[in-house]
């Protein structure tokens, strides 16, 4: 009875009558009887049946996917340097039919696989990248010769390297893009190793065309901006004008301490040689010297020392090729994304920017001299001609208007990708200390060798001897 004190009480969701014939089914389960048919389907029909609704609004209850986050860079800074590592080396001078040229093995970690290429094809695939990706960090390639007749041959040698330098941090920047690492381009000029490579790439990207073309969300680019994209853009782009200056100024200093720690060793080197020369001085002092008699064993220690002299100027050597493989290409590489940077902005304004508004002037022309051809009669055929040019100036004026908010999205893409760069600072901070710590510890090895042998210079023991 307590069963139907409680169903009773649930707002008539079954009936008494119900009740009583569900218990009538329990009693004779328990009395192990079989209910007859009726009586079965009489329950069944009188238990409430669920309300699914209409199959429209089933679609409405599934689960909508989260609405993809198209403008935000997932990418971190190790992402990025684990994409590829390419290394540049440069192959002894080969001679042309006329002039001789320079040429690189590029050898692309990724891929596994190492090409062969000129200065001519580097310029090529910039020249087709910035085509195909004109509204994305592009960094410019080192200028491909010296000015004639102001450098010597040593300078030329040094030329070279410094350009090899260059390509280095180019290809390296291109290969760790997150959009341009993906690109067919890129994989064609680190991977094809036939006999024309620059038709090869002028061919791909006349397949494709520009990134405007191909990317799936150009036309909707719009409708993911930001409604302050303008104002972020000018912050942005003032703060990465002032983080550029100050590493350009890092930069300098540390070309500096690179370059003085060559002069370091340069400077040991002859300091011991000058040694040896005094050592090596077989000329007899005369009768009246005091110290005639300590000379001769003097000489003979100061010839000895020029050793050590010549391993310390080479840890200064050491230390200054440390310098400037771990801390000054370092600093180089990232001053080279962010004047692309700054590239990308001039291109911004005075490319897209500056062609909608010449596109809009002209618009406005044609709009004036249409009016005019309403007030004042012109032939019909002169008039469906103008007609015409307006209709085609407006769609043009439209793709432009696409192509701007396009590049503003790209523009924001590219603003992430150098905050993204931002914590290589700790990459070349630390390997600027380690250089100093490596550098000190080698040098300082030498030093505490060296000074056990100044003892044979004062005879014995120069802990007695008073400072001059």
């Amino acid at each position: 009875m307590k069963i139907a004190e409680q169903v009773d009480s649930t707002d008539g969701f079954l009936s008494k009558l119900s009740l009583y014939k569900l218990l009538a089914l329990i009693a004779l389960a328990q009395q192990g009887k079989q209910p007859s048919p009726k009586l079965l389907e009489n329950c069944i029909q009188e238990l409430p049946k669920p309300q699914l609704g209409e199959p429209r609004e089933l679609n409405a209850l599934r689960m909508q996917p989260a609405q993809e986050d198209v403008l935000t860079m997932s990418q971190t800074l190790d992402k990025l340097l684990g994409r590829d590592t390419v290394q540049l080396e440069l192959i002894p001078e080969k001679k042309g039919l006329f002039l001789k040229h320079v040429e690189y093995q590029v050898t692309s970690q990724r891929f596994k696989i190492s090409v062969y290429r000129r200065y001519s094809d580097f310029d090529v695939f910039h020249e087709v990248l910035l085509q195909r990706f004109a509204y994305r960090v592009v960094p410019a390639l080192p200028p491909k010769r010296m000015l004639k007749g102001v450098l010597t041959s040593v300078s030329e040698r040094e030329f070279i390297e410094c350009r090899r330098r260059a390509l280095g941090r180019f290809i390296n920047l291109v290969a760790r893009h997150p959009f341009f690492s993906v690109d067919e381009l890129v994989k064609t000029f680190l991977t094809f190793s036939g006999s024309d490579v620059q038709s090869k790439l002028r061919d791909a990207y006349k397949k494709t065309g520009d990134e405007f073309m191909t990317n799936r969300i150009a036309t909707l680019a719009k409708e993911y901006l930001p409604a302050d994209i303008q104002a972020q853009f000018s912050t942005s782009r003032e703060l990465i004008r002032n983080i550029h200056n100050s590493f350009q100024k890092l930069r300098d200093r540390a070309e500096k301490m690179a370059e003085r720690s060559k002069e370091n060793a340069t400077d040991l080197l002859m300091f011991g040689r000058e040694l040896s020369t005094l050592g090596s001085d077989g000329s007899s002092l005369p009768s009246l010297a005091s110290s005639r008699s300590t000379w001769g064993t003097l000489r003979q220690s100061l010839k000895s020392l020029s050793v050590e002299f010549a391993v310390l100027s080479d840890k200064a050597a050491q230390q200054g090729r440390r310098e400037e493989d771990d801390v000054v290409e370092k600093l180089n590489i990232f001053l080279d994304l962010l004047q692309s940077y700054r590239d990308l902005c001039e291109r911004h304004e005075k490319g897209v920017l500056h062609e909608h508004q010449r596109a809009l002037h002209k618009y406005g022309m044609m709009k004036r001299q249409m009016m005019s051809a309403s007030v004042q009669p012109k032939e019909q055929a002169s008039v469906e001609q103008l007609e015409s040019r307006i209709v085609q100036q407006e769609n043009a004026i439209q793709t432009m208007e696409l192509r701007n908010y396009f590049s503003l999205f790209c523009l924001h893409q590219e603003t992430q990708l150098i905050f993204i760069y931002l914590p290589i600072t700790s990459h070349i901070l630390g390997a600027f200390v380690n250089s100093q710590v490596q550098g000190h510890r080698e040098m300082g090895a030498v030093w505490n060798e060296l000074q056990p042998k100044l003892g044979c210079l004062f005879g014995g023991n120069n802990e007695s001897k008073p400072p001059i």
